[in-house]
């Protein structure tokens, strides 16, 4: 068995909503738009069928609610979309096992209400949230509430890595050309956001708490040595702020923290990273993802077979961590 802990789906209720309050998205919502199995069930089942004992872990994808709506459409189409998805579990369960919820944490009240509901009502497994929050940063204690909640529920947080071409590469340009802005702007933002969490103490805060990385967590494992580095001479560098009193502040070794986040194998069936990756977080921290239907599953699915691994540490990533993490079975 497969289950791909990172897919992307995008009711149509939800999705006509979105559109109708919010129409300028920009180049995501061309993205969204020309894909197709976003919205098409049968095709996605279709394809789904190819890879056998295969099930999918949905969660919305790109843009983020704070980023084309108003605080109450957030809260609104976050609610539709939570609605359609646990809809959508109840009635393909051997498609798609569980759902991760939406919010939208401009109104942290409103979010956090709507994060309850979404789990004690609707039977959400997690919940997901990107890499920033309409441009401020995810550490700032306004967002903590949700940290602390998913740690007392003992489910997982999907962090979704979000970046667009406003951000330019250069101070002389106004954007971000070339699509620089994701290709190589994501993995930045998440190893950014990875790093704010780690320096600002959350995961002493909340011990144990389940945080999954799309993308294999960023750049942090390919430049272990180069973070290690950093870390140790953090504070003596900079007059702005009192870094050395964060670091010193830490109960452990910051790469320690590094390595209890968890990464998923979303990498378009590039080999070498998932090595890279699965010896710096190690079997029991790595989750099987495609981010269907953005890339190719059958890639994925054969990058992992052809690392060649051991039945045990196969099975972890398949599917055994993937159990474990949402507290569930797979019959």
């Amino acid at each position: 068995m497969i289950v791909d802990i990172y897919t992307h789906i995008f009711p149509a209720t939800a999705y006509e909503k979105m559109t109708r309050m919010s129409a300028d998205l920009g180049n995501i919502g061309k993205r969204i738009a020309n894909m197709k199995f976003l919205h098409d069930l049968d095709g996605r089942f279709w394809e789904m069928d190819t890879y056998g004992d295969y099930r999918q872990i949905i969660s919305l994808p790109n843009p983020p609610l704070e980023d084309v709506m108003t605080p109450e459409q957030g809260t609104e189409v976050a609610k539709i979309a939570n609605d359609s998805m646990a809809e959508l579990v109840q009635k393909h369960p051997d498609r798609f096992p569980a759902f991760v919820a939406a919010i939208s944490m401009l109104d942290m009240d409103s979010a956090m209400a709507e994060l309850d509901r979404a789990i004690n009502q609707l039977g959400a497994k997690g919940v997901q949230v990107f890499t920033n929050v309409a441009g401020r940063p995810l550490d700032s204690p306004e967002y903590d509430p949700v940290f602390e909640a998913m740690w007392k529920y003992g489910l997982p947080i999907w962090m979704h890595p979000v970046r667009t071409s406003a951000s330019s590469d250069y101070a002389s340009e106004q954007l971000s050309r070339f699509e620089a802005w994701t290709i190589m702007g994501w993995p930045y933002a998440t190893s950014v956001a990875m790093l704010r969490l780690v320096i600002t103490g959350l995961f002493d805060r909340y011990p144990g708490i389940k945080i999954i990385t799309h993308h294999m967590g960023g750049n942090i494992p390919f430049h272990e040595g180069r973070v290690d580095n950093a870390f140790a001479n953090m504070g003596r560098r900079t007059v702005d702020e009192d870094y050395l009193s964060m670091k010193n502040a830490l109960r452990r070794p910051p790469m320690d923290y590094f390595r209890m986040f968890y990464a998923d194998t979303a990498m378009h069936g590039a080999v070498a990273p998932l090595l890279c990756g699965l010896e710096f977080f190690t079997a029991n921290n790595v989750v099987f993802a495609s981010d269907a239907p953005f890339a190719s599953i059958g890639k994925c699915i054969a990058a992992v077979e052809r690392l060649g691994l051991d039945a045990d540490t196969e099975h972890k990533i398949h599917a055994g961590n993937a159990a474990r993490l949402l507290n569930m079975s797979y019959d």
